[in-house]
């Protein structure tokens, strides 16, 4: 079958789509490293409330984000994507007028209010086809890397310059751009309906509930924010304990994170080509915990900090590119959409959670109980991964078939599965799409050549 390349409206999507999430991600993470310090000059501040601060955006996001992708289906998605980032600027605005801890809460609330990733996923899928889907939500999926790296550099470099006030006007700022891309940059859908594979259906929740190897992937991404958002509760007032003022903390960031960046690579490659996923993943969970223990115990110096966080950002780095990969593997096709918004709301959680428990702990019983517990939880982790069976190496496939009757639906299922490759397949007479799950080493694409019925 010859390859079709991504038409310049496709790739105009996923380039437009990709800048909306840096705009409104590098703002969200700029505060990471730098917010534990700036809360000790707010009023009304605790150790548990400057914890809260940092994580509050993560419960309305859960909450949130996909009746964003749901009510997109009824209002449009531009409509609900510009609204999201309105509530995001407010979120911001009110986090910068704030000089008391409950203002700066609600301000971090606000901003997870604004939930857009549902949305944009969701568009995404309007403007592309079936077969070019996974390239723009991998375009989509690595701008929130780029915007985490460029935010742990830029926050704490931009903090000695504007302070973290002026961050979160910048956020604002940076935010209502997002909506001048959006109005002039991102192209119109001709059509907008519902997507199985990107987005949260209701009527597939008890199925991806009632999956225990989801939930289980479920429980490490919640884990990995968790311990991530506590972790930075207490790192930053370490590195000002050693003389490091907060605007020279990009020196320790920027290196640490580059390395971890590059290192992780070739474990993606091997997970992926030599299909040792589980091996890598066990390894990095448990990579995770042991810089959590050094964290507590070995000396504090800036160099030892240093070398624990490349360690911890190369074992996050692993896990938050393969764990995706995993739930696509084992989601069942229709379920997929369904299967990634249980597992983003997940991570939300987490972060919340991991928030105000780091706060808590930090303010009752030190710094190095936030590190021995985060551990704790990683090991466990680590305990229930064990238990998961290795994923197929399967990928979910879309083929358009048109309109067909369900009974006709049924026999081209058994036709596909009889295609060289196919495992599952899935026919959605609602959509006239064939969700497949499939190996790609396999897959006989001239034997769905028949099948497809292209827009």
């Amino acid at each position: 079958m010859t390859a079709i390349s991504m038409t310049p409206t496709e790739r105009r999507a996923a380039s437009a789509l990709a800048t909306i999430f840096i705009l409104r991600m590098i703002g969200l993470f700029m505060v990471l490293p730098v917010f534990a310090p700036y809360a000790r000059e707010l009023e009304g501040v605790t150790p548990f409330l400057a914890g809260l601060a940092i994580g509050a955006y993560g419960l309305t996001a859960a909450l949130l984000q996909i009746p964003f992708g749901m009510f997109s289906d009824r209002w449009g998605r531009k409509p609900m994507l510009i609204l999201g980032l309105l509530i995001f600027a407010a979120g911001s605005a009110i986090a910068a007028m704030g000089d008391h801890i409950w203002m700066v809460i609600l301000g971090r609330a606000v901003q997870g209010a604004g939930a857009i990733s549902a949305v944009v996923m969701a568009l995404a899928a309007d403007l592309t086809r079936e077969e070019h889907r996974t390239k723009a939500m991998a375009t989509i999926g690595a701008s929130i890397g780029v915007a985490f790296l460029a935010a742990m550099v830029a926050g704490p470099v931009l903090t000695g310059l504007i302070g973290v006030n002026g961050l979160f006007w910048l956020t604002a700022g940076l935010t209502l751009t997002g909506i001048a891309v959006v109005k002039w940059w991102v192209p119109d859908p001709q059509e907008s309906r519902m997507h199985r594979d990107t987005q949260a259906e209701p009527a597939q929740l008890s199925r991806v509930l009632g999956n225990s190897e989801l939930l289980r992937l479920d429980l490490g991404i919640f884990t990995l924010h968790l311990v991530q958002t506590a972790t930075f509760v207490v790192i930053p007032g370490l590195l000002i304990g050693n003389g490091l003022a907060l605007e020279q903390h990009w020196q320790i960031y920027l290196p640490v994170m580059t390395l971890a960046l590059g290192v992780m690579v070739p474990f993606i490659i091997i997970g992926e080509k030599r299909r040792r996923l589980k091996q890598i993943l066990l390894g990095a969970v448990l990579v995770l915990a042991a810089a959590q223990l050094g964290l507590a115990d070995l000396p504090a110096s800036n160099l030892t900090i240093g070398f624990l966080l490349f360690a911890f950002f190369t074992g996050f780095n692993i896990l938050e590119a393969s764990l995706p990969s995993w739930i696509s593997k084992v989601a069942p096709g229709q379920a997929k959409g369904t299967a990634m918004g249980v597992y983003s709301t997940s991570q939300f959680v987490g972060a919340f959670i991991g928030g105000a428990l780091g706060g808590a702990l930090h303010g009752t019983l030190g710094d190095t109980s936030v590190f021995f517990v985060s551990a704790g939880m990683l090991f466990i982790w680590f305990l229930v991964a064990t238990g998961m069976p290795h994923p197929r190496y399967l990928t979910t496939h879309l083929v358009r078939v048109g309109s067909v009757e369900p009974a006709a639906a049924r026999q081209m299922e058994q036709a596909l599965v009889a295609v060289r490759g196919v495992a599952e397949a899935a026919v959605n007479p609602e959509d006239g799409v064939a969700y497949l799950k499939v190996d790609l080493h396999a897959l006989d694409h001239a034997a769905l050549e028949p099948f497809s019925q292209k827009a």
